[in-house]
């Protein structure tokens, strides 16, 4: 018995893990304790099995697997930052004037109110990056202005809590910062190769709002004409749209010549600029330039998209690290309340503690994951894990049907912080012996977690909105109807068609990979040939590779002589294709102790006569010394006969070889 377990230690320490979250006890300390129980019976059933490499002074590596391997990752720094920058977003009132503004704009439209969700469910995703946050704020002011207009509770609960959720996948996510973090791949890649599905994923979600108001009208009602507050004007905000277009090509294409990069960016941060400025002075000098409704819009929308450019936009362009985009939405974040008023201590207090306690939440995952791999490591469990995984009928298409069923079923119980730490670096090894992107597969894995929070019954958005959702019988405050509250079991059924649309985005993603990959397809800045610098090679088939300093096509010297490329040294016959073969003594490697000034005859012309050397200008004539050690033969690893190919045998000859590389002795 005691020999099948040292044998079956791996497999046994992770159902004990499983067992120990199942029970209830904190994800953290289930992982350090796991780790450190299994460590001391690993050690003691050591020399019962050859797979078990644990002894007592491995326990002095932990202290540099936590300051070495999480205290010094600049990485992890993003996630208190954009934490933060969400937070403060939240609790300024950004959410309620994004949520009434496009609200009016779509109203008209059946089912405008659920398509404005799940627009400023995207806005929200970007600028905050936290799933919490915006669920609550759109129930909170989303939902009774649904059920006030007559939208069915289920579609009106899903909605909310679907366009929530998409903070899981569109960038700054933190699910993307820590699934880089445990892959091993650059967050910015990790970005790039989300934005796509997350935009597809928006789409479907907008499809799935429209196939409803084409079937079920009733479902989802257009605004009546009393409750549109913000009155007509979408011409004019067309007309604006269109003169900051024009604005912004005109811009562009002014700055092609003057800027080196980024001028059609340039060109649009202009003309964005010009239209904001124009709608803040309509509204303060009561212009009558916009419509009401225009001008509320632009002076809405834009403070959000200005942010989100200023971290994804310094991102993706290579201007900022992850890091420094998360410093840089933070501040933007603290200007943005400040310019509507509502930046106090107050609000500055419950950002910064609601940060440090889910920054410190992570950084415990982190310190008992540690912990926990350091043992299963031990145990041979990543091979014992990764011949699992590999082993699976189908190969790679069987292979990613498995985990994703598996990270599926799993995100019923554990939360994605809890899946990204625990299951995501046991997976990354199979998934990279069998050829898959890890980039591609993080997003996967993204996408697949963000189910987790859908899930009923212990999807954490449903809990999110179950807690901000009425519970008995309210009158509205506007129309002084009796509303029936929000069950829970129409919360849990208008959440089942989003989650079968995230599972078919999954689908979609294994599918068409291109939605991914394009991160690798972006284009880079590359240098005119005419500018282009040559680095030697060597080892190439011109010796050194270093390029030409005069051509031979220009000074008569052919190059096939003249394989550096140099400046003739006095030779004012050089031998040509139709001449004779140069002597053995040709194929002798030159001295490096001083530069040639004075060639042999045999060297310059073929005879036996001397030819006397004319040095380039500025350098003073100087009397070649041979090298006798510069034989054919070879002399060490890095000699003659390793560099290129001699043509004599005269190892008694002195004359210097131009035809070939130097020797470095």
């Amino acid at each position: 018995m005691i020999e099948f377990i040292a044998h079956n230690l791996a497999p046994i320490m992770f159902a004990s893990l499983v067992i120990f979250l199942l029970l209830g006890y904190p994800v953290a300390f289930s992982l350090a304790a796991n780790g450190l129980l299994f460590f001391f019976i690993g050690v003691e059933l050591a020399p019962l099995s050859p797979e078990i490499n644990l002894f007592y002074p491995l326990l002095g590596a932990l202290p540099d697997r936590f300051f070495g391997g999480i205290m010094s990752n600049d990485t992890l720094l993003a996630i208190p930052f954009f934490t933060f920058m969400g937070l403060i977003l939240e609790r300024s009132g950004m959410a309620e004037d994004l949520l009434e503004t496009i609200g009016q704009l779509f109203g008209p439209l059946r089912g405008g109110l659920a398509y404005a969700v799940i627009f400023v469910g995207a806005l929200l995703a970007a600028t905050t990056g936290v799933v919490a946050a915006s669920v609550i704020a759109m129930g909170l002011i989303s939902l009774p202005i649904m059920l006030r207009y007559g939208y069915d509770r289920q579609l009106a609960s899903g909605v909310i809590v679907a366009s929530g959720t998409l903070a899981q996948i569109v960038p700054p996510s933190l699910v993307l910062i820590v699934l880089a973090d445990q892959l091993g791949r650059s967050v910015g890649d990790m970005y790039s190769g989300a934005l796509v599905p997350a935009l597809v994923l928006s789409g479907l979600y907008l499809l799935y709002v429209f196939g409803m108001t084409l079937f079920r009208s009733k479902s989802a009602p257009a605004l009546p004409p009393e409750a549109r507050t913000l009155g007509r004007g979408v011409t004019s905000l067309m007309v604006a749209l269109l003169a900051a277009c024009a604005i912004a090509y005109g811009t562009s294409h002014y700055l092609e010549t003057k800027v080196q990069q980024g001028a059609v960016i340039w060109g649009a941060v202009i003309g964005v600029a010009v239209i904001y400025a124009v709608a803040t002075l309509n509204k303060a000098l009561d212009l009558k330039i916009l419509s009401y409704l225009a001008q509320q819009v632009v002076i809405v929308l834009i403070p959000p998209l200005a942010l989100i450019f200023l971290v994804l936009g310094t991102i993706f362009l290579g201007i900022a690290t992850p890091t420094e985009g998360g410093a840089m939405g933070a501040v933007g974040a603290l200007v943005l309340a400040f310019a509507k008023r509502r930046l106090n201590i107050n609000l500055m207090t419950q950002a910064m503690e609601s940060t440090a306690k889910l920054s410190a939440f992570v950084l415990f995952i982190l310190i008992g994951a540690r912990v926990f791999s350091l043992t299963f490591y031990g145990v041979n469990g990543h091979i014992w894990v990764e011949e699992l995984l590999t082993s699976v009928p189908g190969g790679e298409t069987g292979f990613l049907i498995f985990v994703n069923v598996l990270v599926f079923f799993l995100a019923f119980f554990l939360d994605f912080f809890e899946l990204a730490f625990i299951i995501v670096p046991l997976l990354a090894p199979a998934a990279e012996s069998l050829g898959i992107d890890l980039i591609w597969f993080g997003v996967l894995l993204g996408i697949n977690m963000q189910t987790s929070f859908m899930h009923p019954p212990f999807g954490f958005a449903l809990f999110y909105l179950r807690s901000v959702a009425a519970k008995v019988p309210y009158l509205d405050r506007v129309t002084g109807k009796n509303m029936q509250p929000v069950t829970t079991g129409q919360i849990y059924w208008g959440a089942i068609p989003f989650l079968c649309i995230q599972l078919l985005m999954v689908a979609l993603t294994i599918i068409f990979p291109e939605m991914v990959m394009r991160y690798k397809n972006e284009p880079t800045t590359t240098v005119a040939p005419e500018e282009s610098i040559q680095f030697p090679s060597f080892g190439g088939e011109d010796g050194l590779g270093l390029p030409p300093l005069n051509p031979g096509s220009a000074t008569g010297v052919n190059e096939e002589n003249d394989p550096f490329g140099l400046p003739p040294l006095g030779l004012p016959n050089a031998p040509s294709e139709s001449a004779p073969s140069a002597p053995d003594s040709l194929s002798q490697q030159p001295s490096l102790d001083q530069p040639p000034s004075e060639l042999s005859g045999a060297a310059a012309t073929g005879t036996d006569e001397p030819a006397q050397a004319s040095p380039p200008p500025g350098l003073s004539p100087l009397q070649l010394q041979p090298d006798a050690s510069a034989g054919t033969g070879p002399v060490n690893d890095d000699g003659p006969a390793s560099r290129g190919p001699s043509s004599g045998s005269d190892s008694g000859s002195t004359t210097p070889n131009l035809s070939q590389p130097p020797s470095f002795d």
